[in-house]
């Protein structure tokens, strides 16, 4: 608030002193007063003028500065009106009741938003795990078919889609679903193998493991979906005329463990690679194949930030791709020192 701004503020009050004061004149020149005494009123009105319009800016000046100051602190602005304390003048404590009226009232709607959309999300998660009982059924019953693979596979990448709902849903509130503890990255990819085993068989894709024998600190569960997701970008988008490979590997970084999975399927172009972490963005490959959604690796950066874990991508089209998670060292190193203790 600008001294320059308060002024043209109380400008129609400003010429209305000045008209009062040529008013005051006119009299005292009726009167025959004499220059004296004309001076000592003109100079005692404007005095007192100017120590009011002082005075009012100064403690206007310092409620809205402390308002303002406030609210830059506040990460979420419609508390504001929980910090701020009501002036000495009206029109300071009318905006601070408004202030408060519209937090409560927007307080009241995130409320039933939030009760909303939990109950939507209890609504999915049973769905879910409901919906499950018959695929699993399906899954048993396509062992006497003469066509069980196919339809293995099939209901295969159903349940995949199921899994990608539940974890969409579960994604914003991850912190209440997850365990952080020690977790082997050998055994994480082994059961990730072992679930998609008849994928990789079917596709004859060549799996390899190197350096998974160490112990990073994150969710068990999380960690399985998010290589099992990976796994099945690799056998989306394999190229035809070469066997597919996937290989997955640790580097070792002065503050991270990075798992790498690697494949030599068709890449990403080099004008999608920012984008691939992005809400339902496709990109070109996802317009040559059908089954992309834009959701896969979305989950994966949502939960690796949750998780506190970076990811990031390097690929080149036509040659491979790879997916880098990184895992931070100071969290394993505090939980190993505790366990010496």
């Amino acid at each position: 608030m600008r001294f320059s701004e308060f002024l043209k503020d109380k400008l129609p009050a400003i010429g209305l002193g000045g008209a009062g004061l040529s008013m005051m004149l006119v009299f005292m020149l009726a009167f025959k007063a004499n220059t004296q005494q004309i001076f000592a009123v003109c100079f005692i009105y404007v005095l007192i003028g100017m120590v009011i319009l002082l005075w009012d800016f100064f403690r206007r000046r310092r409620f809205y500065v402390r308002l303002m100051e406030d609210l830059d602190r506040l990460d979420q602005k419609y508390l504001i009106s929980e910090m701020v304390e009501p002036p000495e003048f009206i029109e300071g404590r009318l905006l601070c009741e408004v202030l408060a009226q519209t937090s409560s009232a927007m307080c009241g709607q995130v409320a039933a938003y939030r009760r909303e959309t939990a109950d939507f999300r209890e609504y999915i998660e049973l769905w879910v795990h409901e919906i499950k009982l018959p695929l699993a059924g399906m899954q048993l019953m396509t062992h006497n078919s003469p066509d069980g693979k196919k339809y293995s596979a099939e209901l295969k990448r159903l349940e995949e889609y199921i899994d990608n709902v539940l974890y969409y849903t579960r994604c914003d509130n991850a912190e209440k679903d997850y365990l952080i503890k020690p977790v082997s990255l050998k055994r994480a990819f082994s059961n990730t193998a072992l679930k998609n085993r008849g994928l990789l068989q079917q596709n004859g894709v060549c799996l390899s493991a190197e350096g998974l024998d160490t112990t990073v600190m994150t969710d068990s569960k999380w960690l399985e979906y998010m290589l099992g997701q990976l796994m099945g970008n690799s056998l989306k988008y394999l190229r035809p005329e070469v066997t597919g490979e996937i290989t997955v590997f640790t580097a070792e970084t002065d503050t991270a463990t990075e798992l790498h999975f690697r494949d030599n399927g068709c890449g990403i172009p080099a004008a999608d690679l920012p984008r691939i972490f992005d809400k339902s963005f496709t990109g070109e490959n996802g317009r040559t194949h059908a089954a992309s959604t834009g959701m896969g690796l979305y989950i994966i950066k949502s939960l690796c930030t949750r998780l506190g874990h970076t990811v990031r991508a390097e690929s080149v089209q036509g040659e491979y791709t790879d997916i880098i998670i990184s895992f931070g060292k100071n969290e394993m190193k505090d939980i190993v020192s505790q366990e010496e203790k």
